[in-house]
């Protein structure tokens, strides 16, 4: 198995009989080569007799409660499998740890592009347009989805969900903290302080909606299947939206490439306005209040996820050489969300 640590090797002769019982025409032998990048669930290529799959596994060692959720992905997959969102094919889920070490699932293996650099430098200004009108147009679908019609009413908890959050990743942070961020602390007094009166507004939030966790057909400017669903739940639709302008408004360059001092309209990419605008469009709203809020909440969780991240490496669990990288990034996060609150 290339490009992976060998606590994250696993008998392949063993999964193929396994998946052979449960997986309705999956034939061995195969084999299982690990996907480069991903901090969180380390993905597989299974190459078997019958095809190509995809493997998710939660990684070994110590892990903080509630995360690496690969059964949250599997069961919000396959409750979307009929609707106007796009996913993989979910095949089946393994709960049993001594298949290969920690719980996975199988899906489908989809041939498509996935497009890292946000500013689409192999795209033309026309193509640009299409890619990030189509982002827009599977955002609103996703927050359209009727959750008790797909089954998923129970997939989140009640209240405020930025409540909730804050709480949630307040804690998640603390306890993976390595070192002092004046900015994390003024963020985690902040956002409690200034929190919007909950709307009541409730929908499927994927939690980590980008660029780059979607797969493109290969020639069309139209998305195959939204992937990493591990951080999704019953939520506000806002903060989807709100995540992914404020990766936008992230540094061009780097290990987490955004679009800061890039001139969108030279390109063909809508601005943050023009983005928002289209997706209020599409969910018939005339304004999203406390924008900056929204924003300012993104920031930190995920500031907070990468410091999960960074807590990992360090105790030798993470399942990309970029983890430290990444982890770098939390307090040039924490220090822009401070700007919006300043």
């Amino acid at each position: 198995m290339s490009d992976t640590k060998q606590s994250f090797d696993f008998d392949a002769a063993a999964l193929a009989a396994y998946l052979e019982q449960q997986v309705e025409g999956f034939k061995g032998p195969l084999t299982a080569e690990k996907f480069a990048g991903g901090q969180s669930n380390p993905t597989f290529l299974i190459v078997a007799a019958s095809g190509k799959y995809v493997l998710r596994r939660k990684p070994p060692g110590e892990l903080l409660k509630s995360a690496h959720a690969v059964d949250r992905e599997f069961r919000v997959m396959a409750a979307l499998a009929n609707t106007d969102v796009p996913v993989a094919r979910a095949y089946h889920l393994c709960e049993n740890d001594s298949i290969i070490g920690s719980m996975f699932y199988l899906m489908e293996f989809i041939d498509g592009r996935v497009m890292w650099d946000p500013a689409l430098p192999e795209a033309s200004n026309e193509e640009r347009t299409a890619i990030y009108d189509e982002m827009n147009r599977v955002l609103a679908a996703l927050h359209s989805v009727n959750i008790d019609a797909v089954g998923l009413s129970d997939y989140g908890k009640p209240g405020n969900y930025f409540e909730r959050q804050v709480g949630r990743w307040t804690k998640q942070y603390r306890a993976a903290q390595t070192e002092a961020i004046p900015e994390m602390e003024k963020l985690m007094e902040w956002l409690p302080a200034n929190m919007p009166d909950d709307d009541g507004r409730v929908a499927l939030a994927h939690g980590d909606f980008r660029l780059d966790n979607m797969m493109f057909h290969p020639n069309e400017p139209r998305v195959l299947a939204l992937v990493d669903w591990e951080l999704s739940t019953l939520g506000h639709p806002f903060a989807d939206l709100a995540y992914q302008c404020m990766q936008l408004r992230m540094a061009h360059g780097g290990v987490m490439s955004g679009l800061g001092g890039v001139d969108r309209s030279a390109l063909g990419i809508p601005s943050e306005q023009q983005y928002v605008a289209q997706y209020c469009q599409r969910m018939g709203l005339t304004e999203i209040p406390h924008w900056h809020f929204y924003l300012a909440f993104s920031f930190f969780r995920f500031a907070a996820i990468l410091q999960g991240v960074k807590k990992r490496a360090l105790d030798g669990n993470a399942s990309s050489e970029k983890a430290l990288q990444m982890g770098a990034l939390v307090e040039p996060l924490a220090k822009m969300a401070a700007e919006l609150i300043d």
